[in-house]
C-alpha cells in the first residue's frame, strides 16, 4: 500500500461560496503585518487567495484546484496512490472555531464518501478551552479523522509554548498524530524574504528546524509521551543536524570547561525515536543522496512520503518513483511509501 502522508484539500464549496471564502479570509490578521488577495492564477480564470508577507512578497497561494477531489482522486489513480491523507494547509494558523468546526464536517464527509481512499486531519484554535477540547474530541470520536494538522508556529508562539500546551495535552491523550505542516516564513525572517527560492523554500525549512529543535529541548515530551508529530519538509532537513545537536561526550579530557550539554544527548535521541517523524514533501527536490542521507541518519521507520499535491504536479507525479529508485533496501522503500503511515494512523 502506498501512502500519501501531505495533500492539500479545501471544501469543495471554498471558492464558489462567496461569504465561506470571505469568512476565512477575515481570519488572516491583516492589522500584524499578513497579507492576503483573492485573484486569478495568472493566464486563467481560476480563483487562488495569495498570502504575502511582507506587502508584495508572496509566500503562500491556494486555488480551487485543492477542491478539485476528481482530479485528485485521478492522480492518485495515475500514480498508484491507495491513500491519501488530507489536510486544510492554508489557514490553520488563524482558523477560528465556527470555521473550524466547517472544515471539519466538510472533510469527514469527504471521507466517508471514499473510506477506502482517504483520511482526513481535523483542526481546531489550539487554545484549549472547553469548546476547543469538545471539538478535538468530536473530530476523532464523532467524525472519524484521523489525527490533526498544526502550523510549526502560531503567530509568534513555536509549539513547545505554554500558550498551547492544553491543545497538545488533549492530543497526547487522543493518542493520534499531529502533523506540522510548515508556515511561509519562520517567526524571524528579516534576511530572507527578498529572494523567493530563499524565502518560499529555505524559509519553510528553517521554521520546521526551529520547530523540531524547541520540541526536542523544551522537555515538552516528557510531559506527552504519546505525541507523535509527523514535520514535513524532512523537519527542516533536521537529519543535517541531528548528530551535531546531540553531542557525545568527549573521550578526550578536556582542558576547557564543557561547552555542550552530552547528557541531554541520550533524553533526545529518545524522543526522536519516539514521537518525532518526517514527511518529505517533496522527494525531487531534496535530490537522490540528499534523500538517502536522511533514509540513513533517520531512519527509514521514521520517514513518510508526502506530495502536497496538487501545489506542484511533477511532486506527485515523480516522487514514487523517486523513492522506489533510491539506493536504499525495498523494506526501506516499503516502510517510507506505506508502512509507516499504515501504523501512525492504524489504517
Amino acid at each position: 500500500m502506498i501512502v500519501d502522508v501531505n495533500s492539500h484539500w479545501v471544501p469543495a464549496n471554498f471558492f464558489t461560496d462567496k461569504d465561506l471564502l470571505d469568512a476565512f479570509v477575515r481570519t488572516v490578521p491583516r492589522a500584524y503585518g499578513e497579507n492576503v488577495v483573492i485573484e486569478t492564477i495568472p493566464g486563467t480564470n481560476r480563483p487562488q487567495v495569495t498570502l504575502s508577507r511582507p506587502k508584495g512578497y508572496e509566500n503562500v497561494a491556494s486555488s480551487d484546484v485543492d477542491a478539485d477531489l476528481v482530479d485528485q482522486l485521478k492522480a492518485m489513480d495515475d500514480n498508484g496512490i491507495d491513500k491519501s491523507v488530507k489536510r486544510v494547509a492554508i489557514f490553520e494558523e488563524w482558523i477560528t472555531l465556527e470555521l473550524a468546526k466547517l472544515a471539519n464536517d466538510a472533510m469527514a464527509r469527504v471521507v466517508k464518501e471514499h473510506p477506502d481512499r482517504l483520511l482526513g486531519l481535523g483542526m481546531v484554535p489550539p487554545w484549549g478551552d472547553k469548546a476547543c477540547l469538545y471539538e478535538m474530541d468530536r473530530c476523532i470520536k464523532e467524525l472519524g479523522l484521523a489525527g490533526f494538522v498544526c502550523p510549526a508556529h502560531y503567530g509568534v508562539l513555536y509549539l513547545d509554548a505554554m500558550e498551547v500546551r492544553p491543545f497538545f495535552k488533549k492530543v497526547n491523550e487522543l493518542d493520534v498524530p499531529i502533523c506540522v505542516h510548515h508556515t511561509a516564513l519562520p517567526v524571524d525572517y528579516e534576511h530572507i524574504y527578498e529572494f523567493p527560492n530563499f524565502r518560499r523554500l529555505y524559509g519553510r525549512c528553517m521554521d520546521q528546524m526551529i520547530s523540531v529543535g524547541r520540541i526536542l529541548f523544551s522537555g515538552m515530551l516528557n510531559e506527552l509521551p504519546n505525541l507523535k508529530l509527523i514535520h514535513t519538509f524532512l523537519g527542516g532537513a533536521f537529519f543535517a543536524y541531528a548528530d551535531l545537536l546531540v553531542p557525545k561526550k568527549s573521550e578526550i579530557k578536556e582542558v576547557m570547561a564543557e561547552r555542550f550539554d552530552p547528557n541531554a544527548s541520550e533524553k533526545i535521541r529518545g524522543y526522536l525515536d519516539r514521537n518525532i517523524y518526517f514527511d518529505i514533501s517533496h522527494a525531487p527536490p531534496w535530490g537522490k543522496a540528499q534523500l538517502e542521507c536522511a533514509v540513513k541518519v533517520l531512519g527509514a521507520d521514521h520517514v513518510l512520503f508526502g506530495s502536497s499535491y496538487p501545489l506542484r504536479r511533477d511532486w506527485l507525479y515523480n516522487g514514487v518513483d523517486y523513492v522506489k529508485n533510491l539506493d536504499i533496501t525495498e523494506k526501506e522503500k516499503s516502510l517510507i511509501l506505506g508502512e509507516n503511515a499504515i501504523r501512525l494512523f492504524k489504517i
